[in-house]
C-alpha cells in the first residue's frame, strides 16, 4: 500500500509549474484595478465577480497544463461541435429580447457562439499546420469558408459583437499564416465597395446604432441618450479624474450598463486620463508578452494560435473603448478582464491558459 504524504512545498510547485509568472503578475494588477472600479460602479456584484474569477482561474490552470499537441486533437471536433450547436440554435434556440442565441438543454442554457471564440483560432491554426509544407490558393479559400460559415450563423442570430470577435480571431490566424498584402488590399477595397449591400443586410436596430453614432443629438433623450452620457463621463474626468466613488454620471445612474460594457466610462470619470493611461499600459504589456510567447513558439500551430489569442485581446479592448468613447457603434463587447460577467471572463482566461501552455512547452522543448 502506497503511503500518502502531504508535502506543501511540492504541492505548491506542481500547482504553479505551468503558470507564466510575468503574465500572471500583469493580470493580477489588471484584475485588482478592475475590482476597484467595480466596487464604485456596482458593489453589490462583488461576491459574484469573485466566484466568476475563481472559476476563470481554475479554467486557466487546467488549460495551461494541456500540451499544444493535444489542443491540436481538439481543434476539429470542437469546431464541428460548435457549428452543429450554432445550427441547432438557428432551428430550436430560445428567443430573448429579439435574439435567438441560446440553446436550452433542460438543466441549463448555453450560448454556443462563445465556444467559437476559441474553436475558430484552434481550427484554423490546425488547418494551416496540416498544410504547412505547401499552401495553395485553394487552401486560402477553404480557410475563408471555415471562417465565414460560423460567423454568418452568429450574425444571423443576431449577435454582431460576437460575430466581430470570432471573425477577428479567425482573420488574425489567416493573416499571421502569410496572407499577402495584395489580397489584404483587395479585401479592404472590396469591403468598402460592398458597404451599401451590407447596409441592406443589417437589422433595423443595427442601422439605428450606426445612425446614432453619426448623430447622437438627433434623439438625445432616446436612442442617443446612453452614448451621450458615456462620452460626457469620459470627457468630464479630465486628467486626474473626480476621485474614486465620486463620479456623478456613475452614481446618478446616467451611465448604462456601468458594471459591464460601459465600465470604461466609470473608470474615465473617476480616474481621468491618468487612470486610462495606466489601463492602456497594462493592456500593452499583456499583449506584448503574448506576442513574445507567439514569436518564440516552436511550431506553426502554436505561433498562429498564440498570435491570434493575443490580438483578440487587443480587439476586445479597442472595440469596447471605441464604442464607449463614441467613435464606434455600440455592439456589446466587454472590456477584457475588466467588465463584470462570467462567460467572457472564463473565455478570456481560457485563452490565457493556452498562452501559458505554449510558453511552458516551448521551454520543455528547449531543455
Amino acid at each position: 500500500m502506497t503511503e500518502f504524504a502531504f508535502r506543501p512545498r511540492e504541492w505548491w510547485q506542481r500547482l504553479v509549474a505551468p503558470i507564466d509568472p510575468v503574465l500572471l503578475a500583469l493580470l493580477a494588477l489588471l484584475l485588482g484595478y478592475a475590482l476597484l472600479v467595480l466596487v464604485s460602479a456596482s458593489p453589490e456584484r462583488m461576491n459574484n465577480q469573485f466566484i466568476n474569477l475563481a472559476v476563470a482561474l481554475v479554467v486557466m490552470r487546467v488549460a495551461a497544463q494541456i500540451p499544444p499537441q493535444r489542443l491540436m486533437y481538439l481543434a476539429l471536433p470542437l469546431y464541428l461541435g460548435g457549428v452543429l450547436l450554432l445550427v441547432a440554435v438557428a432551428l430550436f434556440g430560445d428567443v430573448s429580447k429579439g435574439a435567438r442565441r441560446w440553446l436550452n438543454l433542460g438543466f441549463m442554457r448555453i450560448q454556443p457562439s462563445e465556444i467559437m471564440k476559441i474553436a475558430m483560432p484552434l481550427m484554423l491554426a490546425w488547418y494551416f499546420q496540416k498544410h504547412e509544407a505547401m499552401l495553395r490558393a485553394r487552401d486560402w479559400v477553404v480557410a475563408a469558408l471555415i471562417l465565414l460559415l460560423p460567423v454568418a450563423l452568429i450574425a444571423r442570430q443576431p449577435d454582431l459583437g460576437t460575430s466581430i470577435l470570432v471573425l477577428s480571431a479567425g482573420f488574425f490566424v489567416i493573416f499571421l499564416a502569410g496572407l499577402s498584402w495584395k489580397v489584404l488590399a483587395l479585401l479592404f477595397f472590396g469591403g468598402l465597395a460592398s458597404l451599401p449591400f451590407v447596409w441592406t443586410l443589417l437589422h433595423d436596430y443595427q442601422r439605428q446604432r450606426v445612425l446614432t453614432l453619426l448623430n447622437p443629438e438627433a434623439d438625445p433623450l432616446g436612442k442617443g441618450f446612453h452614448i451621450i452620457q458615456s462620452t460626457i463621463a469620459v470627457g468630464s474626468g479630465g486628467i486626474l479624474g473626480k476621485g474614486w466613488g465620486n463620479g456623478t454620471q456613475t452614481h446618478l445612474e446616467f451611465i448604462p450598463e456601468r458594471h459591464t460594457d460601459f465600465i470604461f466610462a466609470v473608470l474615465s470619470e473617476e480616474f481621468g486620463l491618468l487612470g486610462n493611461t495606466f489601463l492602456l499600459a497594462l493592456y500593452a504589456l499583456i499583449i506584448g508578452r503574448g506576442l513574445m510567447i507567439a514569436a518564440n513558439a516552436p511550431t506553426l500551430f502554436s505561433r498562429l494560435l498564440a498570435g491570434s489569442i493575443t490580438l483578440i485581446f487587443f480587439t476586445y479592448a479597442f472595440v469596447n473603448m471605441g464604442m464607449v468613447s463614441g467613435i464606434l457603434p455600440v455592439v456589446g463587447v466587454p472590456l477584457p478582464f475588466f467588465s463584470y460577467g462570467g462567460t467572457a471572463l472564463v473565455t478570456l482566461f481560457l485563452g490565457v491558459g493556452i498562452l501559458m501552455s505554449i510558453h511552458k512547452h516551448r521551454m520543455l522543448v528547449q531543455k
